[in-house]
């Protein structure tokens, strides 16, 4: 059911280069939008699970209510969904976080010319 799975090796965050289309005044409400799609997708997803879920459960005549409140869970449970978690969250924050990246890299690149013209004049 997870879409990260727990043996899968690590894998490097890649973002796209280049200018991205803005299509409000304030970045902000980009990043808000794509927020938002992100959610409104994992949303689609998780109620077509519950629905297919719930109409299994009652071909079986399976009660999914109470047995969910009696399930318990073992640490690889727990480890799973916090890695689905996490996924998740990288996905959502995505924008924010790639826009960050490219500002600390424009500070390092900039400090490193600043620092290269002051060696220079001494």
């Amino acid at each position: 059911m997870s879409a990260v799975k727990q043996d899968a090796a690590p894998r490097a965050i890649r973002y796209s280069k280049g200018a991205r289309p803005h299509f409000y005044a304030e970045s902000g409400l980009d990043h808000a939008m794509s927020m938002i799609a992100v959610l409104a997708q994992e949303f689609s997803v998780l109620r077509d699970r519950l629905d297919s879920m719930e109409r299994v459960g009652k071909k079986h005549g399976i009660d999914f209510a109470k047995e969910i409140e009696s399930l318990t869970y073992d640490q690889a449970a727990l480890d799973e969904r916090e890695a689905a978690r996490q996924e998740f969250l990288r996905r959502l924050y995505y924008l924010a976080t790639k826009e960050a990246q490219e500002l600390a890299e424009a500070d390092t690149n900039e400090r490193l010319k600043q620092v290269v013209e002051s060696v220079g004049k001494e």
